[in-house]
């Protein structure tokens, strides 16, 4: 069996971006534990944000390498992954007991999958589209829900719904439902008025009611994937939109 090289040294920026989003998800851990619930849902945004910036710091600056591939999925399984679950379980699902538990876990579970069949299908760094809805915006949006409801509405979600919303968002990362991945927005790449006022609108929203904004933003993309996959199955009934083979996506 031919050995592949390991080539010595990190390249520092991009590890650091990735070190970011660890110590948010470590962050997160000791505000569930300390029931500070808000600041919980706060550092797991954090770290969406770090994990955003570092794999296009990496590109940009032609830093990409297997080792950072690897140090961002298991960066991923911490923020993304049990501390979301961690968070769910103390927020609102504690007083199911075992269910309670048991759905956290398995969001934790098709999170751990989701990276994984990433890890063992060949990337697509160019590629605008995900295969499944990535493990950010799913704690994305139980960071949103947490924020809203702890900050704005100044009480908890019904566990009931916080338990379907747990397990939707579990069968949405493990399928095979496609979600527009963003990556060829360039900035220096000419776009039309209307595109531009558009982008003007969002961050305009986004600074404005940044809670709100986070809410209704992740719910949107969290969605987008079935809502694309029933119109296309609508406009064109004997398509097969959605269940083809995987082929190239990124996590």
């Amino acid at each position: 069996m031919e050995k592949v090289p390991f080539k010595k040294g990190i390249y520092i920026l991009p590890s650091l971006f990735t070190t970011g989003n660890v110590f948010c998800g470590f962050y997160a851990f000791i505000a569930v534990l300390n029931e500070e619930f808000f600041l919980a849902a706060a550092a797991i945004v954090v770290a969406i944000i770090f994990d955003a910036l570092d794999g296009r710091v990496a590109r940009l600056t032609k830093t990409t390498s297997a080792f950072g591939v690897q140090y961002d999925s298991l960066a991923d399984v911490i923020s993304f992954g049990m501390a979301p679950a961690l968070l769910t379980y103390a927020w609102v699902l504690k007083p199911f007991g075992r269910l309670g538990w048991l759905a956290a876990f398995l969001y934790l579970l098709c999170g751990a999958l989701r990276l994984a069949r990433f890890n063992v299908t060949k990337p697509d760094t160019t590629g605008d589209q995900f295969i499944g809805l990535p493990i950010p915006a799913a704690a994305a949006v139980i960071a949103s829900i947490v924020i809203a409801f702890e900050d704005l509405f100044k009480t908890r979600l019904d566990p009931m719904i916080m338990v379907a919303v747990v397990y939707l968002l579990a069968f949405l990362m493990v399928s095979n439902i496609k979600y527009p991945a963003f990556k060829k927005f360039e900035f220096k790449k000419r776009v039309t008025f209307t595109r531009f006022l558009f982008v003007i609108l969002f961050i305009y929203v986004l600074a404005t009611i940044p809670r709100v904004a986070l809410f209704v933003l992740s719910f949107m993309y969290a969605l987008s994937g079935p809502g694309n996959l029933l119109f296309a199955l609508f406009r064109h009934p004997g398509s097969r939109t959605g269940n083809e083979p995987l082929s190239k996506h990124d996590k």
